[in-house]
């Protein structure tokens, strides 16, 4: 029961709740039971952590499908309970490495595997706003992930200290929190991409069209959300120099150059003298789309375009297609999209933009692909209008300032009803839309060309550490008396 009410506690963590403390506490309640506890006992208790977590953190599935959500359920449940059997946990130091080192590695995994990986309802995500956050400067997501385990087992092994009088099990927990520290510092004083020389800004507006929530895509007018965008696009006042509309909202059935709604897109760039960046499908057939970033420049031509790379799974196309036909009703999906290639990167009048479409801004790795191309800023054309709830849009916020916070880029968020956000290189929410309404949020901008510790090295640094500590603790962590 205690690592389910510790799971629970992550989970209150997470968006759109937002209690970031939570996520120690947890952990801390976790750490104290797991000391010699066997591993399948570890596994179950591993399992237990799982379902308090995820069964709240990924409870958005529920709107589209019962049992996907009973599957990632159990799926994102055995990631922490073969993590958990893994910890060797005879004595304090074995805790405060292995656990951390557990939760590294399996959060690198659950976010690569099945399918690509799904990193919604993970620790990292409620740490955004938190003191913690600094250190995904040095190492991303998995590193914010073991360190925030690495507090809590610290706290849990001081606690238990404390009440059996352990005088001996004091000295690792202190030294753990003496590393959180430090890290946390070195986040702070670390490479932040600001580079050198001069930084010039931009104005830019994100624009929300606004409209109904809670409907897929068959649902809706693709000519009334276009329609939107543009009402809410004539109300911009000049001067701007770059306008952000979301994800999917210009929908074609041609390549997108040859369309009315290209001519209309023009003519909006030309009378607001700015670069112009909207989110396009092209239908290809019956059977196919392309899901991407273009860019109009002020005068009304198209300059560059980004196809998406990582795409939805179930959600943007169905894996092994063929046979789930016979097994599910495939109807809200009935295209696949074709995958893009290569980094995210527009290359404009209004200066190189880094792009991660909706659902790729929660993998660490477009960013960073996107800002090692030459992006100068990050552009997070987005679109959650089919979620009825919060808590899909809150994630993709935090999951915005964490990859902002990571590559040091100020980052505008565009979505058709919500959340649309200007966050700067430091993670700070500058502003934010509300759900549903018709809105632009305008602002200026830097354009950075420095890089992080992160879009340096990546994960593998902080990967192979989080392996080492899991070899490592079987010497650390054995009871040797």
């Amino acid at each position: 029961m205690v690592c389910l009410a510790g799971g629970i506690a992550i989970a209150l963590s997470l968006p759109p709740f937002g209690w970031w403390p939570l996520a120690v506490i947890g952990l801390a309640a976790v750490a104290a039971c797991l000391r010699r506890q066997p591993w399948r006992r570890r596994a179950a208790m591993g399992a237990a952590l799982g379902l308090g977590q995820f069964a709240i953190g990924l409870w958005w599935v529920t709107e589209f499908s019962g049992p996907g959500y009973v599957i990632l359920l159990l799926l994102s449940m055995a990631f922490l309970a073969a993590a958990l059997a893994l910890v060797v946990a005879w004595r304090p130091i074995g805790v405060v490495v292995g656990l951390p080192a557990a939760l590294t590695v399996a959060e690198w995994a659950r976010g690569h595997v099945p399918f690509g990986g799904l990193p919604l309802g993970g620790i990292a995500l409620g740490q955004a706003t938190g003191p913690l956050a600094w250190v995904s400067r040095l190492g991303g997501p998995i590193l914010l992930t073991g360190v925030t385990a690495a507090s809590g087992a610290a706290v849990g092994i001081l606690a238990t200290a404390a009440l059996t009088r352990g005088r001996g099990a004091l000295i690792p927990p202190v030294v753990v929190l003496a590393v959180v520290a430090a890290l946390i510092l070195a986040g702070h004083l670390g490479p932040d991409g600001s580079g050198s020389g001069p930084h010039p800004t931009i104005r830019v507006a994100a624009v929300q069209g606004g409209g109904p929530r809670g409907l897929n895509a068959l649902e809706s007018s693709s000519e009334e959300v276009f329609q939107r965008q543009v009402d809410a696009t004539v109300g911009i006042h000049s001067p701007v120099d770059l306008v952000v509309w979301p994800e999917d909202v210009v929908t074609v059935d041609q390549p997108i150059g040859q369309t009315p709604e290209a001519a209309t897109i023009g003519q909006l760039a030309i009378g607001l003298h700015a670069t112009l960046v909207a989110g396009v499908v092209e239908n290809v057939g019956s059977t196919r789309f392309r899901n991407s970033a273009v860019a109009w420049s002020p005068g009304g031509q198209i300059a560059a375009s980004y196809e998406k790379v990582h795409r939805v799974p179930f959600g943007e196309y169905i894996p092994g297609r063929s046979l789930i036909k016979h097994l599910a009703n495939l109807d809200l999906v009935p295209r696949d999209a074709i995958a893009g290639h290569g980094p995210g990167l527009l290359a404009t009048p209004a200066g190189r933009l880094g792009v991660v479409i909706s659902y790729e801004v929660f993998f660490q790795d477009r960013a960073r692909a996107a800002i090692n191309a030459g992006g100068q800023v990050l552009l997070v054309p987005t679109n959650a209008s089919s979620y009825r709830t919060s808590q899909v849009p809150t994630q993709e916020v935090a999951a915005a300032q964490l990859r902002a916070l990571e590559t040091g880029r100020d980052t505008i968020q565009a979505a058709p009803t919500g959340y649309s956000a200007l966050i700067d290189a430091s993670g700070r929410v500058l502003a934010r839309s509300t759900l549903g309404r018709q809105q632009v949020i305008t602002g200026v901008v830097t354009l950075r060309d420095g890089r992080t510790w992160f879009v340096r090295f990546g994960d593998l640094p902080i990967l192979v550490l989080g392996i080492l500590g899991l070899l490592g603790q079987y010497w650390l962590g054995r009871d040797h008396g």
